[in-house]
């Protein structure tokens, strides 16, 4: 274990987000909406999920399933990002699921077996793949029971933050090409729409492209963001996780009507920008399904995205792969 990598501690406490920062009152004492838990399936230990009902239900009975971000290292289904998501959804009729999934950097046997820099993209594809095959697995569980959640899950969109952005978006191009990682979604069923904050999606292929039509999707991203590439990060040959910018590019090349939405002079703060762009959201969301095809290319700026250290580390700083190996 001497060569392992290194860099996991200093993730643990660099990495990453304000998203794992716990409250000090309960969402009660918030008058947040309090949960409902279910275990939705069993890998080596329980995957759950918990669902937040609104008080005044959309008449369309849409929901959102949402995936917190956390480099595929930390993170939590109900921490405080993912609370405060959680309440400015439900306050505009969604129902919400936010779900947990295996976070493959915390499993110290994997890592081990990744050593050098060359082994990464192997490593990121293997976290990114059990992630998918979770979220999934969630969709599955969440079409099966949505009579007892009182949804159609015709009209469950799909978001989350960072390495939830990267899940849900791999998620629907695993499906849209008929990938395995996609297999255990109910045959025929589509998200309604995909919204990822700070997201990519990877490809082995020279090329990134859609087999069948993607969900409608709105992209959002830092044009600074190094953590999760503006552009795309990875190594020739051996899988790339391609950005916003680069996905923009592939969507427009196969004329498939999106919203791209950047951020000039900001990095990977937009990860956290759910709960600051409900409008946004839920403007996308209504055009969407009410079955209104858009198209949406803007460069945004907003006061509340504020620049922090760790929101402007690069990849490999915020997992200390510059680090001398022992």
């Amino acid at each position: 274990m001497k060569k392992v990598f290194r860099y996991i501690p200093a993730l643990v406490l660099a990495l990453i987000f304000s998203l794992t920062l716990s409250a000090e009152v309960t969402a009660q004492e918030r008058g947040w909406t309090e949960c409902e838990t279910y275990e939705y399936i069993r890998r080596d230990s329980a995957l759950f999920l918990d669902v937040y009902r609104p008080s005044a239900p959309r008449a369309d009975k849409a929901a959102v399933m949402t995936l917190f971000g956390g480099g595929f290292a930390i993170g939590e289904r109900n921490s405080r990002l993912m609370k405060e998501s959680a309440q400015a959804l439900v306050e505009r009729g969604f129902t919400v699921i936010s779900i947990d999934y295996r976070l493959g950097l915390k499993d110290s046997a994997v890592v081990a077996s990744h050593k050098r820099l060359l082994k990464v993209p192997d490593l990121f594809r293997y976290c990114i793949d059990i992630a998918v095959e979770d979220c999934a697995a969630a969709v599955s569980w969440v079409c099966a029971n949505s009579g007892m959640l009182d949804i159609d899950p015709s009209r469950l969109i799909l978001t989350g933050s960072s390495a939830g952005a990267i899940t849900v978006l791999q998620l629907d191009y695993c499906r849209a090409n008929s990938l395995e990682e996609a297999s255990a979604l109910p045959e025929g069923w589509k998200p309604a729409a995909v919204v990822p904050y700070s997201g990519g999606v990877m490809c082995r292929d020279r090329e990134l492209k859609y087999a069948t039509d993607p969900a409608p999707t709105m992209l959002m991203h830092g044009m600074k963001d190094k953590i999760v590439s503006y552009r795309s990060f990875g190594l020739p040959f051996m899988g790339k996780i391609h950005g916003g910018k680069k996905m923009d590019k592939a969507l427009n090349r196969q004329d498939i009507p999106h919203w791209f939405i950047r951020f000039d002079g900001i990095g990977h703060e937009v990860a956290n920008w759910l709960p600051g762009s409900i409008d946004l959201f839920c403007t996308f969301a209504d055009l969407t399904l009410s079955g209104r095809v858009t198209t949406l290319d803007a460069t945004m700026t907003d006061s509340d995205l504020i620049p922090t250290r760790w929101t402007n580390m690069s990849m490999l700083e915020m997992y200390g792969a510059r680090k001398r190996r022992r």
